[in-house]
């Protein structure tokens, strides 16, 4: 398997063009299309004085929506460079419910990290929690300030369940050309888990890949991350542990901290 679509959450913060980049990097090694989405939703016309000027302030509010889209769809296509398939789909929607909608037709979501200390990426931004709950599709995180993916040295998060087993396969088409992969759990009875059978099956895949079990810690992410860095790794790969509730997404310690603050690029499925 290889990634024929790839779709990026595209905004006008800060961020975006380094996380555009990063994307279209990945869309031309694989020979994708790359998919850029943004939305954002025209708001109920209010305080109007007859339908006729409520119809006035729905004109206007939409033309001005369409031309923030325009300029999201620039900087999309300047972000790309040449020698990049892409594809721009826009709507005057909810930004999350747009992404989540095309995720349909993509084999990769690209979001960026939406952590409490990173600069709000405005309207058109869309945080990566709902999207990895909702999407049913592999998503990316990247951090700010990074643009581009080789994910030489890659580490796998390994938790024997649904959401882990998805992300070891998805994480394949990266993995074929990775250095140096390493598998790792936490806790003593770790030689439980299959650790040692998912890192047999990436090397039957190509993986130059190698098994690891870190000591219980009461930090989990940290010890990961500390792992990850040590390694000069590039992507953490993991299963995102969590519900949804009234549309409030709730993780588990390891998913919530790596979406909040991880300095890593992240591959989650749930």
């Amino acid at each position: 398997m290889d990634y024929a679509n790839i779709l990026v959450s595209v905004d006008l913060g800060a961020a975006a063009p380094d996380r555009v980049r990063l994307a279209a990097g990945l869309a031309r090694r694989f020979a994708a299309t790359l998919i850029g989405a943004a939305a954002h939703k025209a708001p109920v016309p209010i305080l109007a004085r007859d339908v006729f000027e409520a119809s006035q302030h729905e004109e206007r509010n939409t033309r001005q929506l369409r031309e923030i889209l325009e300029l999201a769809h620039a900087m999309f296509e300047r972000s790309a460079g040449e020698g990049t398939g892409t594809e721009w789909h826009a709507a005057l929607a909810g930004p999350i419910t747009h992404l989540v909608e095309e995720a349909r037709a993509a084999d990769l979501v690209v979001v960026g990290r939406h952590g409490s200390n990173d600069v709000d990426p405005g309207p058109l931004g869309v945080p990566p929690g709902p999207v990895v709950m909702e999407a049913g599709r592999p998503v990316l995180v990247v951090p700010p300030r990074l643009s581009h993916l080789k994910a030489a040295r890659i580490v796998v998060a390994w938790k024997d369940s649904p959401e882990a087993r998805r992300a070891v396969s998805a994480v394949l088409p990266l993995i074929r050309g990775a250095d140096e992969v390493s598998v790792v759990t936490i806790g003593a009875d770790a030689r439980h888990r299959g650790t040692e059978d998912v890192a047999r099956h990436l090397a039957r895949h190509g993986a130059h890949v190698t098994a690891h079990r870190l000591p219980a810690a009461d930090d989990d992410s940290s010890a990961i991350l500390r792992f990850a860095l040590r390694q000069d790794a590039d992507l953490v790969v993991l299963g995102a542990y969590g519900h949804s509730r009234l549309r409030e997404w709730m993780f588990g310690g390891v998913t919530c901290d790596l979406l909040d603050g991880s300095p890593i690029c992240s591959l989650m499925c749930h």
